[in-house]
């Protein structure tokens, strides 16, 4: 049985310099309402975005411009992650994904068990995982195999949101109310967004109540 890490990281962002050319388009797009794009240079985002953005309040430009992550979680993370409305989600198929082919099948330990629950959660894995390979041995497709298969399978998936949106992921997904696998990977993918996209997520902190984040939230 094969034991997966979850993990989310930036794909299309890869350091402080392409976080800064989003902000630099995001000043562009927002200066077209008052026609003052000669007024743009290549340091103006850092006086326009606290500005404009973060102490006038005017979030909705920051919506022209978006990020692209890359995850590993397992099906319940997952089921609670694409329920943000507004995002663009492909997520790994497990009905035309036929693990023990070109994919190995994975699971994502819970954390923080106690030692018998461990035991009982890999029994239960281990289990599940030669039901399902019993069924395709059976003629079964991968679409009904998987009804086997647990929650803690481990599920690539690609989430796109623009950088409000994501703001308000961080604000709900990283509060001491939030699952405790969803933190595992919010909180060090927020550090990521922090360290290269100045400015739009430095007041989030991690483990916040939720409610003192909400007053955030714009």
């Amino acid at each position: 049985m094969k034991i997966v890490k979850p993990y989310a990281e930036m794909i299309d962002v890869p350091d402080r310099d392409a976080g800064i050319t989003l902000l630099q388009k995001v000043e562009h797009c927002a200066r077209i309402s008052h026609r003052s794009e000669e007024a743009q240079s290549t340091e103006s985002w850092a006086r326009f975005i606290p500005s404009v953005v973060l102490k006038h309040g005017d979030w909705s430009v920051t919506e022209h411009a978006s990020v692209t992550v890359e995850a590993v979680v397992d099906r319940g993370i997952m089921a609670e992650w694409t329920r943000h409305r507004l995002g663009a989600y492909t997520v790994e198929s497990t009905r035309f994904v036929r693990y023990g082919d070109k994919h190995s099948m994975g699971f994502i330990e819970p954390p923080c068990m106690h030692k018998s629950s461990a035991e009982w959660w890999e029994q239960a894995a281990r289990e599940a995982e030669v039901a399902y390979y019993a069924m395709l041995d059976d003629g079964e497709s991968p679409q009904t195999a998987r009804s086997a298969l647990p929650m803690s399978l481990a599920t690539l998936m690609a989430v796109t949101y623009n950088l409000r949106n994501w703001r308000h992921f961080f604000l709900m997904r990283t509060t001491r109310e939030a699952h405790p696998q969803m933190r595992e990977v919010a909180i060090p993918l927020l550090a990521e967004f922090q360290q290269r996209i100045p400015l739009l997520y430095d007041d989030i902190l991690p483990n916040a109540r939720q409610v003192d984040n909400l007053g955030k939230a714009r």
